[in-house]
């Protein structure tokens, strides 16, 4: 495949995924949403529902790795380097142009949830904010959780061990199913699979840290949550940005080396 196909392929599939995976936190959190306070394991299977999605549609393109973590266990199982500042780019990217496309869908519910003053201030905040403090301290604005992830309790080396053992699992999964086996991504069952797996981790993992598993997913919209011109938006939380993305590119490259030992 072409350097141009992999950057397509890994923008339009990112994008994709971060529409649906944001836009499922979106329909959960804001004020005036039909799906407002749906819980978990909507959220959950959103994200799941939006990896098979987007590894359907960018699969014939790049592959579909949509995670950095996934490009970088790749290269270090095949041994193949050259292609991946293509799919880094086209991931971070598309992560960006997907976080601001769950703005633009949800934006009267984002209006009505960042002006309300039982949310973002007045008497009535009172109680939202105790349930909060910890995250305001740290900058974490009200819709932040829609755009990227956060812990809920703020410990930096189990935040990190977190995500580093989510991300393991998910390397180990794809890889042990032959991902990119013959350099066109995953089968037609693969995407399914991947899709499980991902609700898996969210059910069973996802409490602690929100699961980012993925650098470009956190990062790519926590930069679009600083730059959009959000009314009472809040802190970006960038004390915390490092985590998921650190956590997974080491989860990533030990499933990597572990299949290489054990697998390959």
């Amino acid at each position: 495949m072409s350097s141009s196909d992999i950057f397509i392929g890994e923008t339009i599939g990112t994008a994709i995924l971060i529409l649906l995976g944001g836009g499922v936190c979106a329909a959960v959190t804001l004020k005036a949403s039909k799906a407002r306070n749906a819980g978990w394991l909507t959220i959950a299977f959103g994200w799941g529902f939006a990896v098979m999605t987007a590894v359907y549609i960018a699969g014939p393109l790049s592959g579909a790795h949509l995670n950095p973590a996934v490009t970088l266990a790749l290269a270090i199982k095949d041994g193949e380097w050259s292609n991946v500042p293509t799919y880094f780019a086209g991931e971070f990217l598309g992560a960006m142009i997907g976080a601001a496309l769950v703005w633009v869908a949800y934006y009267g519910q984002f209006h009505a949830h960042l002006t309300d003053k039982e949310i973002v201030g007045g008497p009535g905040a009172q109680a939202t904010a105790a349930k909060s403090v910890e995250a305001q301290e740290q900058g974490a604005g009200p819709v932040l959780g829609i755009f990227s992830t956060g812990p809920e309790i703020r410990h930096a080396v189990q935040n990190l061990a977190t995500e580093i053992i989510g991300t393991f699992v998910l390397l180990l999964a794809v890889l042990t199913q032959g991902l990119n086996a013959e350099g066109n991504g995953l089968g037609v069952l693969g995407g399914l699979i991947t899709a499980l797996v991902v609700v898996s981790i969210g059910l069973s993992l996802g409490g602690p840290t929100g699961y980012a598993i993925n650098p470009a997913r956190d990062l790519g919209p926590r930069i679009v949550h600083a730059l959009l011109p959000l009314p009472n938006k809040g802190g970006s939380d960038w004390g915390y940005a490092w985590i998921p993305v650190v956590g997974p590119l080491i989860g990533g490259a030990i499933a990597a080396g572990i299949y290489n030992v054990a697998f390959a």
